[in-house]
């Protein structure tokens, strides 16, 4: 593809929702239009509804007033663009295709793991694209936050605080199930912002021994109840709990089964909580507002400057881009020496194994 001057962009918005794509399509309309006086073309459904041409042009009325909305007026879809658009894996012509029908020169993808690595390839296959992070995993290598993330964090702690005082009142063990897939980050941060007392994250092995010794010293030393965070991708012996669906796995199951593993071998009673899609709605926090739009103008930045097949990241206090090569050759998970679990260790948490 040519390098002369960009006049029309495509954005994109794929995989996951999260709070703070709004803000992210309003931040790249209006710096589009304001700083460089470029059409922004909004794409429909992903990279399902781009390889099928569905898209428009944004006005800065268009995008007027979205800033808290949660969700993506964008709309977004999971599966795979070349069956779409009935070609073959790995035929790049229905890009081609799509690029010319809706005239545009350059792609700004905002995704997870699997957008951003959709757009590496493009990138690779001579396309001008630029990635955006969102998810509320916070799994994308190369940069410190995901914007998603904190209003998750946000949505999850405030529900394990809403589920104390139920748990108290009846004496019981809760265990509440949150997302994540492969990684412990949102478990492990909101787990420990909501005074989890016994956090499980798929980097930590858990001893079901360990488990069931902190609720009941909790029980004896008086304090009746216990809050035991799950991530969905912690493992039972060796394999994650969930069911393939469209080449991914849809998890679940790993709280109702710590749940029944707790009540059978303590005898306390235990319930099973599940958030589910309770963590990627509503509108996002002030923090993941501020990020989303940070990211979104060095989107536009990068692509006016012609620097394709980067992302922009947070680092620190600075946002910057690194390659999309980079940022998904690998999920970022929890180290295991990360601050937050010794935080966490020092004031009582037990995740699962013994000190």
């Amino acid at each position: 593809m040519g390098t002369g001057k960009v006049r029309r962009i495509g954005l994109l918005t794929a995989g996951g929702d999260c709070p703070g794509l709004n803000a992210v399509i309003r931040a790249v309309t209006k710096t589009a239009h304001n700083d460089y006086g470029a059409n922004v073309i909004g794409i429909e459904d992903g990279y399902i509804g781009f390889v099928e041409g569905r898209g428009r042009i944004l006005s800065n009325r268009d995008v007027s007033g979205i800033l808290p909305q949660g969700g993506t007026i964008l709309g977004t879809a999971r599966g795979n663009p070349f069956e779409a658009a009935g070609k073959k894996e790995g035929d790049y012509s229905c890009f081609v295709r799509a690029f010319d029908d809706l005239k545009i020169d350059a792609l700004i993808c905002t995704g997870g793991d699997g957008t951003l690595t959709m757009a590496r390839k493009l990138y690779e296959h001579g396309f001008h694209v630029v990635g955006i992070p969102k998810t509320i995993d916070n799994d994308v290598m190369e940069t410190d936050y995901t914007f998603g993330f904190d209003s998750a964090v946000t949505i999850v702690m405030n529900a394990i605080d809403i589920l104390h005082s139920t748990a108290m009142s009846h004496h019981r063990v809760l265990v509440v199930e949150v997302m994540g897939r492969f990684v412990g980050w949102l478990a492990l941060v909101a787990g420990v912002a909501g005074g989890g007392d016994v956090i499980l994250i798929p980097e930590i092995p858990y001893e079901e021994g360990v488990i069931f010794e902190r609720v009941l010293e909790r029980s004896r030393v008086g304090k009746r109840f216990s809050i035991v965070v799950v991530a969905e991708g912690v493992k039972v012996r060796g394999r994650i709990l969930g069911e393939e669906e469209k080449g991914r796995i849809k998890f679940g199951g790993i709280g109702a089964y710590i749940s029944h593993l707790i009540e059978d071998a303590t005898g306390l009673e235990t319930r099973p909580v599940v958030l589910g899609h309770l963590q990627r709605g509503g509108p996002p926090t002030a923090f993941d507002r501020i990020l989303a739009t940070n990211l979104a103008v060095k989107a536009i930045d990068l692509v006016m400057e012609g620097k394709f097949g980067q992302m922009s990241a947070l680092k620190g206090n600075r946002i910057i881009s690194v390659p999309l090569a980079r940022a998904v050759r690998r999920l970022k998970v929890v180290p295991k020496n990360h601050y937050i679990i010794r935080s966490a260790t020092a004031v009582g948490t037990s995740f699962g194994v013994r000190e």
